[in-house]
């Protein structure tokens, strides 16, 4: 399978939001990166259902909303009528994390699972059948620009070998810090989703730095 690459629109100019989005549409990206953040779960306030709805209005590709917010369960069915295709939780900010996620399917959406970089990979073991995708946090969440953390490899790997075993129809998305001089290795470790927001949206040519990472 071809990787895919998700720019985040966390790092989007917004006072030009619809042009990014067009940018997107027209560029080799396959999936809109939507971090949802409450200042609670994370330590930053990003945008909520308005702004979604705006996004959805013009993305002609799926939005990949990634929920980093405190109680999600209680937003689920508005995110799905806000346009999310796949909605992710944090793994740790859910008390009951089957039951989300099978509400989440059962409002016909994929249903993604996120661990930040401090939480080992072997406690979604339990849950790993039940899900579409694993994001794999590679920065401490809550704000772009920041630096891969080069654990992520290693988590990356031990992720694979669950999967194999397990579901081996699970995606693999690592979010943030990556750039075009880690991506192949990302890619090699065995993520099949990349999300990128500074090296897109930082680039003089956000477009070729999309071409840049689909071909890496």
């Amino acid at each position: 399978m071809t990787h895919q690459i998700a720019p985040s629109i966390l790092s989007a100019d917004f006072a030009n939001l619809q042009r990014d989005i067009e940018l997107i549409n027209a560029s080799e990206a396959d999936l809109f990166h939507i971090d949802i953040m409450d200042g609670v779960f994370v330590p930053n306030i990003s945008f909520g259902f308005p702004v979604l709805k705006a996004i959805q209005k013009h993305a002609r590709k799926p939005l990949d909303v990634h929920l980093m917010i405190a109680h999600p369960d209680q937003y689920l069915e508005q995110f799905k009528d806000a346009g999310a295709h796949n909605i992710t939780v944090h793994y740790e900010a859910c008390i009951h994390l089957h039951r989300t996620v099978q509400k989440i399917k059962d409002l016909g959406c994929t249903a993604g699972v996120a661990i930040n970089p401090h939480t080992p990979v072997h406690l979604l073991v339990n849950i790993i059948t039940e899900i579409d995708l694993v994001c794999l946090m590679s920065v401490n969440p809550g704000f772009g620009g920041q630096k891969f953390i080069p654990n992520t490899y290693r988590k990356i790997n031990e992720l694979h070998t669950l999967a194999r075993d397990k579901n081996d129809r699970l995606l693999i998305e690592v979010d943030g810090g990556i750039d075009h001089q880690n991506a192949s290795k990302i890619c090699q470790a065995g993520a099949n989703i990349l999300v990128a927001g500074h090296a897109i949206f930082g680039h003089q040519n956000p477009s070729q730095a999309i071409s840049a990472l689909k071909n890496s």
